[in-house]
Formats: structure tokens, C-alpha cells, sequence
């Protein structure tokens, strides 16, 4: 049995370059809602706050 490997396509590779950027901004948003929001953008009442919070102790970031 032979393997055979053949080089992706254009259509391919851009896919997958746009599915990378996609995580990564979507990583990065997930960072600044937990990291750094504060409640600024969660106006949604304390549960969204209160969330976010637990994750910040969870994730080892100062928040007092």
C-alpha cells in the first residue's frame, strides 16, 4: 500500500487561513471579555459580570 500526498489547493489553503484567523480573533475576544472588560461591554446585569469574574480567578488574572 503506497501513500500518496498531493499539495492542498489555493481554495484550501485559503480556508484554512481564514478558519486560523477566525480562532485567533475569536481567542482574542474571549481574552478581552475575561482579561480585561470589567462589565464595560456585559451590560446584561451581573450574571454575565459575576462569569466573567470566576474566570478571571480561574485563569490566574488580577481583578481586585
Amino acid at each position: 500500500m503506497a501513500l500518496v500526498h498531493t499539495a492542498p489547493s489555493a481554495a484550501e489553503a485559503t480556508r484554512a487561513a481564514l478558519v486560523a484567523v477566525g480562532v485567533v480573533l475569536f481567542a482574542l475576544l474571549a481574552l478581552y471579555l475575561v482579561g480585561f472588560d470589567q462589565g464595560a461591554i456585559s451590560r446584561s446585569g451581573m450574571y454575565l459580570h459575576e462569569l466573567m469574574h470566576d474566570g478571571r480567578h480561574l485563569l490566574g488574572l488580577p481583578c481586585h
